[in-house]
């Protein structure tokens, strides 16, 4: 995040405005134009008003909610969705962990975490039954922000699952082996359908897909929900598609409207309210190790992601489904969806 020196710099200078007409009189405090008219004022009182509304606390969920962010289609804002929502859900005084599954390490990355190949990670949990509490590193930024870094030995761990027992849940069990209290976890998927994707859907029950606003955006999406409905019928009878995220939407154009309509139309109630905007703050902030609430709070892309981190709380506390209903909801809407998408 910047520091407050750079934002409060510029507002100490004198303002330009006009002055009192007696040579020698002090300047009038209702000449001078107030803080917020100025772009800095402006940023900076966003700032202010983002993280006191990031502080001011959600319903905390009875039991920890484990959230697989899905979609195999590539750059559609998966880690940017995961890092975001969970640093969002972490200022608002949850405790969320980050369990990085995709090879490239990017929520790692993100989050400011070091993913080096002699890190300790969630390769070592998966293949060498490495217990998870060794892995977890705390988020600096964030209080109550925890990661399973990634690091590229993940790479080959797909290939190294095929012949190990019981291959589809080894990330299961160690979440369920995790004795630190957790409100939310958050599972950043590689841009694929492979076994870490499976012990993902495994482990998790439900699953945030983000879908940007962009032409083909609903390409593939059929296979992913065959694939949730075959996982939840085999494997994990508790797996649903609970939330669907738009990322990357231009007001400016008719296409984003567009591919949102249609997404509204195919999933529904499903599809949150808040919409992600394409933000050059968003893509910057990965490169100082940061996300986006906390390197420029007062932006559109933080207050978005702020909202639906929100919107993500609020409709966990409102939906209660006893566990067979859920699995039973669940395997309706996703085949539903699934229908739909042909």
């Amino acid at each position: 995040m910047r520091s407050d020196a750079n934002i409060a710099g510029p507002m100490t200078d004198p303002v330009p405005g006009p002055r009192t007409e007696s040579a020698g009189e002090d300047v009038s405090r209702e000449t001078l134009p107030p803080m917020d008219d100025t772009p800095i004022g402006r940023a900076a009182q966003l700032a202010v008003e983002a993280l006191g509304r990031a502080g001011e606390g959600l319903p905390r969920p009875e039991q920890t909610r484990i959230m697989v962010v899905a979609n195999q289609k590539g750059g559609v804002g998966k880690t940017t969705t995961t890092v975001n929502i969970a640093a969002s859900l972490a200022l608002h005084g949850a405790r969320v962990l980050v369990i990085d599954l995709d090879p490239q390490g990017n929520a790692s990355t993100a989050l400011g975490i070091d993913h080096h190949a002699d890190v300790p990670s969630i390769y070592d949990v998966l293949v060498d039954s490495r217990p998870l509490s060794e892995v977890v590193q705390p988020v600096l930024d964030v209080e109550g922000l925890f990661c399973a870094p990634a690091t590229i030995d993940l790479a080959g761990a797909e290939i190294e699952l095929v012949s190990m027992v019981a291959r589809e849940s080894r990330l299961q069990r160690a979440i369920q082996a995790y004795e630190q209290p957790l409100d939310y976890v958050l599972i950043d998927c590689p841009p694929s359908l492979g076994l870490l994707s499976v012990n993902a859907l495994v482990a998790g029950a439900e699953v945030l897909i983000p879908i940007q606003c962009e032409y083909y955006a609903l390409e593939g999406l059929g296979q992913l929900l065959k694939n949730v409905d075959l996982v939840r019928g085999h494997l994990n009878p508790t797996l649903h598609v609970s939330t669907i995220l738009l990322t990357m939407y231009d007001g400016r154009t008719r296409l984003a409207s567009q591919v949102a309509e249609e997404v509204r139309s195919h999933f529904g109630q499903e599809v949150l309210r808040t919409s992600i905007p394409r933000s050059v703050r968003i893509s910057e902030a990965p490169s100082y190790g940061q996300t986006v609430i906390t390197y420029d709070p007062g932006s559109s892309g933080a207050l978005s992601y702020i909202e639906a981190a929100r919107e993500i709380a609020f409709r966990g506390v409102a939906v209660h489904y006893e566990p067979y209903q859920h699995g039973r909801v669940g395997h309706q809407n996703n085949q539903r969806m699934a229908e739909e998408m042909q």
